[in-house]
């Protein structure tokens, strides 16, 4: 069984015919076809019908699918990783923040990253973590930085820390308790990350308690910066939400007041990356950076622990490429 083999298997599989699957391959229909039928042979079973102009997987190909890519994906990380021992001489570094890392002491991470090597471009994208999450899956950065929860499917997570998410206003008293959930859906509030809406974690966090109770919360004003939710607040206008490295800053309002949720809210900070792909060792290297920015931001109590694997006692898979980066 060849590599060769595999890769003209996995083409036809996916694309449902050879001759598509030799025009990705830059190789004639009778080369995928000759290859194919050779693992065919090696392996004693067949692994396509025909059916129309389109090749049907056979049970025997849906059972070899995910080991054959296995075996490809890894030889092709190790190809990159030997091609990647230069590339902090040169090359591009992709990595996605979160839209508020100022809080965070993240402001200058390119900065300090450019000084250690120069000789890399940085593409330093700043999004609403969904929208990261999705550009981290679909392969149009290497990894980045989130808050949960995000759609996971495709990604490698690596929680770091949490950090809990209070109620701020001017007008309702601390005196009053915490914020209930009840409370919050018939206050007037302001919403940030308005492009994101409800796909924001922090949003869905608070979307889904109040749907438990029959509640729907709807935003007086939503904006798209946390800044200006806070200016609007300063003013009375109305409350919105913040997390307490935020609250904490010394930029924030002295007038305003926070208070937590009865029920704990948290955003959990974590880095992500594709599933399966090999980070090069410039994104590697930043992610590195960060990490080690936010964890010495935080008290010990907030950080996430690594937790072991039930079969072997080790960290989870998940994390494990991250972890090794």
């Amino acid at each position: 069984m060849t590599l060769a083999q595999l890769k003209a298997f996995l083409a036809a599989y996916e694309l449902g015919s050879f001759t598509a699957a030799a025009n990705q391959l830059n190789t004639s229909q009778a080369s995928v076809s000759e290859l194919i039928s050779r693992l065919e042979q090696e392996v004693g079973l067949s692994l396509f019908t025909r059916g129309g102009r389109r090749l049907h997987p056979t049970n025997a190909a849906i059972e070899l699918r995910d080991h054959a890519q296995q075996t490809v994906t890894s030889f092709d990380n190790g190809i990159q990783a030997l091609r990647s021992i230069t590339s902090l001489e040169g090359g591009v570094c992709t990595f996605g923040v979160l839209r508020n890392a100022g809080y965070y002491d993240l402001s200058d991470l390119v900065q300090r990253f450019h000084k250690r090597y120069p000789k890399v471009k940085v593409r330093l994208v700043g999004l609403n973590s969904s929208l990261v999450a999705e550009s981290v899956a679909n392969g149009e950065i290497e990894a980045g930085l989130v808050v949960l929860p995000v759609l996971e499917r495709g990604l490698v997570v690596k929680p770091l820390f949490r950090d809990e998410v209070l109620y701020a206003s001017t007008t309702r008293s601390p005196r009053r308790g915490p914020m209930t959930i009840e409370e919050f859906a018939e206050s007037k509030v302001i919403l940030y990350d308005a492009y994101a809406g409800w796909n924001d974690p922090t949003r869905k966090q608070i979307q889904e308690r109040a749907q438990l109770r029959g509640l729907k919360i709807v935003p007086d004003i939503e904006v798209e910066h946390v800044e200006t939710a806070l200016n609007l607040v300063s003013t009375g206008a109305a409350g919105t939400i913040v997390c307490r490295t935020i609250a904490e800053g010394p930029g924030f309002p002295k007038n305003i007041k926070t208070v937590p949720f009865a029920e704990p809210l948290y955003d959990t900070l974590a880095l992500v990356q594709r599933e399966s792909s090999y980070l090069s060792p410039a994104t590697r290297r930043i992610a590195q950076l960060a990490e080690g920015t936010l964890l010495a931001k935080v008290r010990p109590e907030q950080r996430i622990p690594t937790v072991p694997s039930e079969r072997t006692g080790r960290a989870d898979s998940r994390e494990q490429t991250i972890n090794a980066s």
